[in-house]
């Protein structure tokens, strides 16, 4: 009985152990199917016509609904059906996919808008039809491989025989069970250009082109494969100094999307606007209303840096390749798109040609039926094969010329010839017949002989045909890296708690310091000659007897920091002057030599390099003789932040006193345009617009006339029609070409800039008026090139100095008349010589900008020397904010 039992549960053990084995194998089995079918059958692309099936699916629907003549959206969702084994809804949204971008189907009625994110009406609702273009390079029976459907009832095409890199040109996104592909839409032209290269034999680039434009940095895009990147950019304006513009937006939002973003980065306090209003219809435009005082250029910075105004796109090139999915980068796919196409076009050709050559051989057998009157040979024939004994004995004289045998079927057919075809033939226009299938026939030979040939005609004449209002969109530029720091708005405050040693925002009942935002660094230094750098918190413990608070700012080498301080109980005193760059956040730094009870006696922070003169005065003690002198920071050398300093005296001090404020000991700020990013700099990249002081400003002159000068931050933005950008001299007169709309003639007019904070415009209010040329030399010159009359002799060109020619007059000033005379053209010429007064050498400090270490000690910089007259410092070059 025992035993018994014991084989039972053996039995029901193994049983068990059984089902174990067949849920794991459903799991390897099933689970593999499945993500098996999602990536073949569902999200990824072929990369033979560059559809997914839905998509496939969609367009053969309608080449077989396909009049000319519209069709309802619920209709053909309805004829996909029949192929596709899925929902409605799952169809019905692929095809407005499609749809939307505007190159394979043509649309009727609200097929949404991929702008503002508004979704299309009902498919009963909306209309489409194929487009021209994907008549002409989607669809070819002859040469299609086909399939049965799902349920077997249809033939469906395997791989549409697509005779353009399809692929590229719409992108494709999709999602699948382990799986994921990302390609992006490319510019239309640019492909056609990129297949003509390839087959040439020539090296070509290929860049995405967004529908929604923008501007886009294609440095690290790494041919769409793996591991690249896209960086995508609103395009913003300034409108008025109190509003801005929008009027691209990145690929992947839409003006909805991109607005919420700008409200909930209003919302945190990262950037302040007053309101948004959206203006968008055919086009993008969104207005972004700015609170007086807030600087535009510093917040179209901060929307690229805080809101959707900015965006990355990570490309990842998966596709279908020989019933497997394969990563390849998008020059790669050209390529074998490409080949593919040629290898398209000829079987076309090969097809085209056995169609010829046959019908010539069944015109020519017809003629040699007719032209002979072998049909006489059958009227007395009583069976059918005597008929067709007799038709073939009648032909063979006759046949040798043929370019294949004749067979029964060509022998019947010859017999299906109607009476009345027979005697209305016409020799003439038979052989005329013959004669353009001879052609033909040549011609085909000749472009199979030629392929490469026919292929780039082919790919022009797609580009012809097509590829008219199809030009690049989305602008590619190289980006300006944004610091977060230098463009979020102050929105909070902080406070310290001197004698404590607490500085946060929380400490509201204390003492006030700053506007700060809460990801800036805020530098602390104390009486016992401590510093740290810590990011804003609610509250952090510093150290007793703070000193000084401020909000630091990265890549800052121009604040110098002048102190004094005691060295341990009793001992000298020292002075030092010292920048801070390199730091670990959160690290406390000894700006003494570490003893104990050394104390700071005077201590500032100087934004440019100032140095002042203090008076030291000592305590009353033995024999000292001098017990007050003057102290000028000017003559001290600006150190490292560890360096002990200079000794002051080793006697016991009662008191330091300001005696006069100290003149900064920097040298005017170098700036430089780089052209590639149109933005300012200070470390030396692009055209070097000169040196500049706090009052210096930069002179900006744009295509529309409009002339104004503004004091140079490195966060400006300028617009793309600015024809001059250089630094503004109040003592040199600006000179204008333009043509007077109203009078139509062209004027001549001299001016200096009397308001300097205004922005004026030089043209007259006619709408025609334009400006020619501006010239910002002393002593310009300008040829004017006349137009020739007819029968008449071109007048010489003239010469014109505009010094001479008009007196400098203000900005309002019409001018005077260049010439009655009919102008060709105004050229600029090489100004006359003019000696500009000397100027006085700037100091020799060069200040730009250092790497910064967040979270590492990168060590001290190294020690620059201060000349004791001067206040020169010999150092190597740093760069930071202006001034």
């Amino acid at each position: 009985m025992e035993e018994n039992e014991l084989l039972d549960n053996q039995n029901e053990h193994e049983e068990e152990q059984d089902a174990l084995t067949r849920v794991t194998g459903m799991y390897k089995d099933w689970f593999l199917d499945y993500a098996s079918y999602v990536i073949l059958e569902r999200a990824v692309p072929a990369i033979e016509d560059g559809f997914k099936p839905v998509q496939r699916r969609i367009m053969h629907a309608l080449k077989e609904m396909d009049d000319g003549r519209y069709n309802k959206v619920a209709n053909v969702v309805g004829q996909t059906m029949q192929y596709h084994p899925h929902g409605d809804a799952s169809i019905a949204d692929a095809m407005v996919q499609i749809g939307q971008k505007d190159l394979l189907i043509d649309t009727q009625g609200n097929w949404g808008n991929i702008l503002t994110g508004d979704g299309a009406a009902a498919s009963r609702y909306i209309e489409a039809r194929l487009s021209k273009f994907a008549l002409e390079v989607v669809f070819s029976p002859k040469i299609t491989d086909w399939q049965l459907s799902y349920d077997g009832r249809k033939k469906e095409p395997v791989h549409l025989p697509v005779k353009f890199p399809l692929l590229l040109a719409q992108g494709a996104e999709g999602i699948a069970v382990g799986l994921s592909t990302k390609v992006l839409p490319h510019n239309f032209n640019e492909l056609i250009d990129a297949s003509i290269r390839h087959l040439e034999g020539k090296r070509f680039k290929l860049y995405p082109d967004f529908p929604t434009a923008g501007i886009i940095d294609i440095g690290n895009y790494n041919d769409g494969e793996r591991g690249g990147k896209v960086r995508v950019r609103a395009r913003i304006a300034q409108h008025d100094k109190n509003t801005l513009v929008i009027n691209e937006i990145p690929y992947g939002t839409n003006t909805s999307s991109l607005i919420d973003s700008i409200l909930k980065a209003n919302d945190k306090g990262k950037i302040k606007i007053k309101k948004i209003e959206d203006n968008t219809a055919a086009e993008v435009e969104i207005l972004v209303h700015l609170p007086a005082g807030i600087s535009p250029d510093k917040t179209i910075d901060a929307l690229y840096a805080f809101t959707a105004c900015e965006s990355s796109i990570s490309p990842l090139g998966c596709i279908i390749e020989d019933n497997k999915p394969v990563f390849m980068g998008v020059s790669e796919m050209l390529r074998r798109s490409t080949d593919h196409t040629v290898e398209l076009l000829q079987a076309e050709l090969e097809i085209l040609l056995a169609e010829l050559e046959e019908q010539w051989h069944a015109a020519s057998l017809e003629r040699i039926f007719i032209e002979n009157r072998i049909y006489r040979d059958i009227e007395e024939q009583k069976t059918w094969e005597g008929v067709l004994k007799a038709i073939a004995k009648g032909l063979k004289p006759h046949t040798e010329h043929l370019k294949r045998e004749v067979t029964e079927e060509d022998i019947v057919r010859l017999t299906e010839i109607r009476i009345k075809r027979i005697s209305r033939f016409d020799l003439d226009k038979a052989q005329q017949n013959l004669d353009n299938l001879e052609e033909r026939i040549a011609e085909t030979k000749h472009h199979l002989g030629h392929l490469t040939e026919y292929a780039i005609n082919y790919f022009r004449e797609l580009k012809k045909n097509f590829g008219g209002g199809r030009e690049r969109k989305s602008e590619i530029r190289v980006f300006d890296e944004i610091e977060a720091t230098k463009v979020v708005i102050r929105n909070t405050k902080l406070y310290v708690n001197r004698e404590e040693g607490f500085v946060g925002t929380s400490l509201r009942k204390d003492e006030y310091v700053t506007d700060c935002s809460d990801i800036d660094d805020i530098i602390v230094f104390t009486k016992s000659g401590q510093m740290m750098i810590t990011r804003v918190d609610t509250k952090t413990f510093i150290g007793k007897n703070i000193i000084h608070v401020a909000v630091y700012k990265k890549k800052d080498k121009r604040t110098t920091y002048n102190m004094i301080y005691k060295d341990g109980r009793g001992g000298p005193s020292y002075v030092k002057r010292f920048n801070v760059t390199a730091f670990t956040r959160d690290k406390l730094y000894d700006l003494t030599t570490g003893k104990a009870q050394s104390e700071v006696l005077y201590f500032t922070a100087n934004p440019n390099g100032e140095a002042e003169i203090v008076t030291i005065n000592l305590r009353q003690s033995g024999s000292i003789k001098k017990l007050k002198w003057d102290l000028d920071f000017a003559d001290v050398m600006i150190k490292g932040r560890n360096a002990k300093g200079n000794i002051v005296t080793k006697y016991a001090v009662k008191r330091i006193e300001l005696k006069e404020k100290g003149l900064s000991t920097l040298k005017p700020r170098k700036i430089w345009f780089d052209e590639t990013v149109q933005r300012l700099n200070v470390d030396g990249r692009g055209e070097l617009l000169g040196q500049f002081t706090p009052e210096d400003r930069l002179l900006i002159v744009d295509q529309k006339g409009n002339v104004k000068t503004v004091i140079p931050e490195l966060t400006m933005h300028f617009d793309p029609d600015m024809i001059v950008l250089e630094k503004w001299n109040p003592e040199k007169p600006l000179s204008a070409i333009y043509w007077e709309g109203e009078k139509e003639l062209f004027y001549v007019k001299r001016f200096l800039i009397e308001n300097p904070d205004k922005e004026e415009n030089i043209l007259t209010d006619h709408s025609g008026s334009y400006l020619e040329k501006l010239f910002t030399d002393y002593r310009p010159v300008a040829e004017v090139v006349f137009a020739k009359k007819r029968g008449q002799e071109r007048k010489p060109n003239m010469e014109v100095s505009l010094e001479d020619f008009i007196a400098v007059k203000g900005i309002t000033a019409m001018g005077n008349q260049l010439t009655r005379d009919k102008v060709l053209e105004i050229n600029a010429l090489s100004p006359l010589p003019h000696e500009e007064p000397e100027k006085k050498e700037a100091r020799d400090i060069e200040v730009v900008d250092e790497q910064d270490v967040d979270g590492a000690d990168a060590g001290e910089p190294g020690e620059g020397k201060t000349d004791k007259k001067n206040g020169k410092k010999d150092s190597d070059e740093t760069q930071g904010s202006l001034f």
